[in-house]
């Protein structure tokens, strides 16, 4: 579904990623941990085309991303959903219509059937009745879960989550966890999430990778992860359960 090939990006001649390989099966829900500043987010991005890699490639159900046309981009993009680390809801705008978004941009669905796909989807994460309410009415764990319905209105075969639970609460990160794992296995989409959050790591992956200096240094099962011996990953798992 994703292949990742030999992918290089810097910012001012800083570089962040160095070279990264990294297959994505179809179906398979994959997170990528790391610390701080690793280039997680900047490989997440650069999987939907929003960042472009100074050289590699980025293959897509078989196609490469990596210097196609804007218009064939949006074209694949519109098979992936996103929720980013902040929800990235307009303010402006009430839930019905950043959930709407997307819909009205890329189709010509009448408004009464993007109505009914709008109510839809938020029932499925929970937040029936909220459609004429504006983000800054909803807590933090309601504005991810109307930014997820706005990545699941598309019907993406690819889901893609930056940081999905920073900044919750233990009872809300599950919440959403939960969620996630939920819709994983109902429309059996191809997932990866970034993440230095452990507990939404083990709830939510299948397998995980880890970035350490812009490489990835492991690739395995969450268990051959647990079990690693590598100093990083013994390092960065202590550091999580201090």
């Amino acid at each position: 579904m994703i292949k990742i090939k030999n992918v290089y990006k810097s910012f001012s001649n800083k570089p962040v990623l160095r070279g990264i390989n990294l297959h994505i099966r179809k179906g398979e829900s994959v997170v990528i941990v790391g610390k701080s500043g690793c280039g997680k987010t900047v490989l997440l991005k650069s999987i939907i085309g929003l960042i472009k890699p100074d050289s590699g490639e980025i293959w897509i159900q078989g196609e490469n991303i990596v210097g196609i046309s804007r218009k064939r981009l949006y074209q694949i993009r519109k098979k992936m959903g996103m929720l980013f680390q902040g929800s990235a809801l307009f303010d402006s705008l009430t839930v019905e219509e950043n959930v709407a978004l997307p819909l009205r941009e890329h189709t010509r669905l009448p408004w009464k059937v993007i109505r009914e796909k709008v109510r839809e989807k938020l029932a499925l994460v929970g937040l029936s009745g909220t459609e004429q309410k504006k983000p800054s009415e909803l807590s933090g764990g309601m504005r991810k879960r109307v930014g997820l319905a706005r990545a699941l209105i598309m019907e993406p075969e690819i889901l893609l989550y930056d940081e999905p639970t920073t900044g919750l609460d233990p009872v809300t990160a599950g919440m959403i966890n939960d969620l996630i794992v939920e819709l994983n296995q109902k429309f059996s989409v191809t997932s990866v999430a970034v993440t230095h959050d452990m507990t939404s790591t083990f709830a939510i992956g299948e397998r995980v990778a880890m970035l350490h200096e812009g490489k990835v240094v492991f690739d395995g099962s969450m268990k051959e992860f647990r079990e690693s011996s590598l100093p990083m990953i013994k390092e960065f798992l202590e550091y999580q359960w201090e």
